[in-house]
């Protein structure tokens, strides 16, 4: 299992991640092509090698034309989805534009799907967020920790005026993550983009062991005399007794007496897409023996009021309950197996003692079947042996 610990020594941006994934392996011609995937013509991509406090980085930036002053989140969330990235990687990019906007739309009042992002609706915010979480899925990397983030201090000039550094909607999003203030002059180290990767991807503080594979560093922009103004990206193994490892998560549960199936399986879907980890209905008995439905979504500790506000905005519910569990999850890594001539992704887990299991996406299983005329069990079924091949 390949996981990613951010070390956000001198805070954390979009663009430094992008730098100290291109640092550790990721292809540079990749991300190029990426405003052309995205449908975002005419923008440039630059990676240059420069040195902060004397260690090498990468460094990314982005040639863009005069473009609108922000967008509007909806828009946003159709780029992310007409983009063609895989499945998993757009749920994820949508989750990090809703949290922001769920942020800023708590910090002035205003519905997150009215929000009109400012800064971060820009080009550049939105290729920082794609391409870095699109990023980590290339390089096969399955969790992603987050050491303590330095903030920084002062004030920083935004679309709202003078705001205090963390940002307001900054701090937001870094709820249930291990801060801390500085160094002293350093003005605004985490950005809003920043902050928002470490909300959808971190399942936490770095494990307590593993084996570094690779390390690289992501430049910012800012240069400060006797110390380096980057982002370390570490690529490692987990280790073994980890067994994938384990986390501290929350159960966000409501029971609801009065929404109609079809109903609940749009909440369930809504809660999926706004980085709920794992989302189950559970039949019930209520009051006066009425039949019920118990919502239950696992999700990371940041994602709490995200989460919390999808249930009692979508749904009949006028509360829900916060049960702190722990989870321990396997070690999977992504593949693929050629089933009549189409790929199949495969996902295979490490059982705890050290042999393998296989499961064909059934997505990709229901979608050859279609196209080849066969029966779904008798693709699964060569998919299944395709996977045993060494």
């Amino acid at each position: 299992m390949t996981i990613a610990i951010l070390d956000p020594f001198s805070g954390i941006s979009g663009d430094m991640t992008l730098g100290a994934l291109i640092d550790v392996g990721l292809d540079p011609a990749w991300l190029m092509s990426l405003p052309g995937r995205m449908g975002l013509e005419g923008i440039g991509v630059r990676v240059q090698d420069v040195t902060r406090g004397d260690i090498a980085c990468k460094k990314v930036d982005f040639d863009i034309p005069p473009q609108p002053h922000g967008r509007h989140v909806r828009e946003i969330r159709r780029l992310v989805a007409e983009s063609g990235a895989p499945e998993g990687v757009r749920t994820r990019a949508d989750a990090a534009f809703m949290a922001i906007a769920t942020a800023e739309g708590a910090i002035h009042g205003v519905e997150p799907d009215r929000v009109h992002l400012h800064e971060l609706g820009a080009v550049d915010a939105i290729l920082d967020v794609v391409g870095a979480i699109w990023g980590l899925d290339i390089l096969g990397v399955t969790e992603v920790y987050c050491g303590s983030i330095a903030l920084g201090d002062g004030t920083v000039r935004a679309a709202h005026g003078v705001l205090p550094v963390p940002a307001p909607a900054t701090l937001k999003l870094l709820e249930g993550h291990t801060v801390r203030p500085g160094p002293e002059g350093a003005g605004e180290l985490v950005t809003p983009t920043g902050a928002a990767l470490v909300h959808v991807l971190s399942s936490g503080p770095p494990p307590a062991e593993y084996v570094p594979l690779r390390s690289g560093f992501g430049a910012g922009t800012k240069e400060f005399a006797g110390r380096a103004n980057a982002l370390r990206l570490i690529l490692a193994e987990g280790s073994a007794s980890q067994g994938g490892g384990t986390e501290h998560l929350i159960v966000l549960a409501t029971d609801i007496d009065d929404m109609p199936g079809e109903s609940l399986s749009v909440l369930a879907e809504s809660l999926r897409a706004g980085g709920a980890l794992d989302v189950v209905l559970i039949a019930s008995t209520m009051k006066k023996g009425r039949p019920g439905t118990r919502v239950e979504a696992l999700v990371r500790p940041g994602d709490v009021e995200t989460i919390e506000a999808v249930l009692l905005t979508e749904s009949t519910s006028i509360g829900v309950r916060r049960i702190p569990v722990e989870r321990r999850a396997l070690a999977r890594r992504s593949g693929t197996v050629t089933v009549l001539g189409r790929s199949i992704a495969v996902k295979i887990v490490t059982l705890p003692d050290g042999s393998t299991r296989f499961k064909p996406e059934f997505d990709d299983v229901v979608a050859t079947a279609r196209e080849s005329g066969r029966p779904v069990r008798e693709v699964l079924d060569l998919a299944s042996r395709a996977s045993l091949q060494p």
